[in-house]
């Protein structure tokens, strides 16, 4: 899951929204550093109540990705989008093709969330906007034991940036997706892809509610 799967339910909540973000933020501004649930949950009882609710945030994206990684949905649609990718690109890798179908399913739900619910997008940004960066730094460092002062310019960056928005437009998808396969040190997809994206965007709004049941037939 990315972002918006993992805060959107928690608006209200901006210190947990935070808190859901945090394993994807490590992933740009420090890779070495991981905050397992294990870490989290010692403060989730902080008498800081900001950072009890970042601690519960965290341990929610842990428990986030436990279930949805073994859904039927997810495993069905990252394996179709990697053959399609692959059909589409004999040459390529199978790792690189299997870990581009696994982010193309995420990067797609948050794609999904914003248009069935385009408020949520601002919802998200607003909720980050009120978190004190310097905190979430000071937490990271000890829940981890480690230092991660890259948080402090990162978060201002990302609500200033808005970079989510991107991922509903096929090019600005590409980019962004482009931008992980970087960080990962793979090689950049082409616009030879782009054809692909519209069917996989139909694939997994046509799935969201097996994830979240608000967005099931019967939520709507």
């Amino acid at each position: 899951m990315n972002y918006l799967a993992h805060g959107f339910r928690f608006l209200h909540e901006p210190y947990f929204v935070a808190g859901t973000s945090l394993p994807d933020w490590l992933n740009v501004a420090d890779r070495r550093t991981r905050c397992r649930r294990r870490h989290a949950s010692k403060f989730v009882t902080d008498p800081d109540p900001r950072v009890a609710a970042f601690a519960r945030g965290v341990v929610q994206h842990h428990q986030d990705d436990d279930w949805f990684h073994l859904t039927d949905a997810f495993a069905e649609l990252s394996l179709r989008f990697a053959m399609d990718l692959r059909d589409h690109c004999p040459r390529q890798n199978s790792v690189r093709t299997g870990f581009v179908g696994h982010i193309l399913v995420e990067l797609l739900i948050d794609a999904a969330l914003i248009r069935r619910r385009p408020q949520i997008l601002d919802g998200f940004y607003d909720a980050v906007g009120q978190v004190d960066p310097s905190l979430i730094a000071t937490s990271v460092n000890a829940m981890t034991g480690r230092e991660v002062p890259q948080l402090r310019e990162l978060i201002p960056r990302f609500v200033e940036v808005r970079f989510l928005a991107d991922y509903t437009t096929d090019a600005r998808l590409l980019y962004r997706l482009n931008q992980v396969l970087q960080r990962v040190r793979l090689t950049n997809l082409t616009e030879s892809v782009l054809p692909l994206f519209a069917a996989a965007r139909t694939a997994v709004d046509e799935r969201l509610g097996e994830w979240f049941e608000e967005f099931s037939p019967s939520g709507i």
